[in-house]
């Protein structure tokens, strides 16, 4: 049995070498668009579902890790930033508030499924314009949810968080190995 990582994401690919030594990549190719209506948490595990569920189709016999993460706030989600200007008004509306970090993990072996939902409450300080400026020129929000990497240098907007950091980077590892132990 091989495990497979559905996702192109350098940071979940880390996260996962820390729990388990070998496995595979393969990005899920799904259609990430936010439904109408459909609740923040219901969101997030259809994603991750979505994404195991596309690779696994597949490779029936492996073990498929699927995963996602939101950012909410004032119950709106917040994706990846289409632009800088989308980046600016996520971390503009983050600014000085408390959001909510949802991230799913979904795992899949043929007719086996264990999904989990890891919620993190994550407080920003109040943002100069200056501030959000500089760290959009430098591009480290843009393949992010939210518009910000709390394990880079968006941490340093953070004041504080109550929860899993891991959660916030996107892959709850402690969380994963748990999980990994009842396949």
């Amino acid at each position: 049995m091989a495990i497979i990582l559905a996702s192109q994401s350098p940071r979940r690919k880390e996260l996962l070498s820390m729990v388990v030594s070998e496995f595979e990549t393969r990005p899920a190719d799904i259609d990430e668009t936010v439904k109408e209506g459909i609740a923040p948490l219901d969101y997030v595990l259809e994603m991750a579902q979505e994404k195991a569920a596309c690779i696994a189709k597949n490779h029936p016999d492996d073990l498929v890790i699927g995963s996602d993460t939101t950012v909410v706030v004032d119950g709106m989600i917040l994706g990846k930033p289409v632009d800088e200007a989308d980046a600016k008004a996520m971390l503009t509306r983050l600014s000085g508030t408390t959001h909510h970090v949802h991230t799913a993990v979904c795992m899949m072996k043929g007719s086996k499924t264990k999904s989990e939902i890891i919620t993190t409450e994550v407080t920003f300080f109040e943002l100069t314009e200056n501030e959000i400026e500089e760290y959009v020129a430098s591009g480290d929000p843009m393949d992010k949810a939210g518009a910000y990497g709390i394990q880079g240098p968006g941490t340093l907007f953070v004041k504080a968080i109550q929860g899993d950091f891991y959660g916030v980077v996107g892959f709850p590892i402690a969380y994963v190995k748990r999980m990994l132990s009842e396949f």
